[in-house]
């Protein structure tokens, strides 16, 4: 079978938004730990309306919630490719696992460091 480029730029932007969607609703239904955090996102989200966070405030809970969204996903590849090239377990591929997984670790610290410096202010004046 053959590649066929599609040169048209409308159809071809369109395609590769059609993929990312169809790519980010597989991650959502698919795998528990992006399950997990779109749900801390969700309600990192309703948090923030509640506590009417600041506009700069929001940029920031936007990048976090983006940055472990995108990080876990990134994770989930490495993850099924290695256990495509290597289905049985091997040292190197546990390796590359691992620091694939560190990243969404540094990723998902970050992320409660922005939460806490955001929220510790609106919580204590309740």
């Amino acid at each position: 079978m053959e590649f066929k480029k599609d040169n048209t730029f409308f159809k071809g932007r369109l395609k590769s938004v059609t993929y990312a969607y169809k790519g980010a609703a597989k991650l959502i239904s698919t795998e528990h730990s992006v399950m997990v955090q779109f749900s801390l996102g969700i309600i990192m989200t309703i948090a923030g309306f509640y506590f009417h966070i600041t506009s700069t405030e929001w940029l920031f809970q936007i990048l976090a919630i983006g940055l472990v969204l995108s990080v876990e996903g990134l994770n989930t590849a490495v993850e099924k490719v290695a256990d495509f090239i290597h289905p049985n377990y091997h040292e190197r591929i546990g390796f590359i696992k691992d620091i694939a997984a560190g990243a969404v670790f540094f990723a998902a610290i970050t992320a409660i460091a922005i939460g806490l410096t955001i929220y510790i202010p609106y919580i204590q004046n309740i």
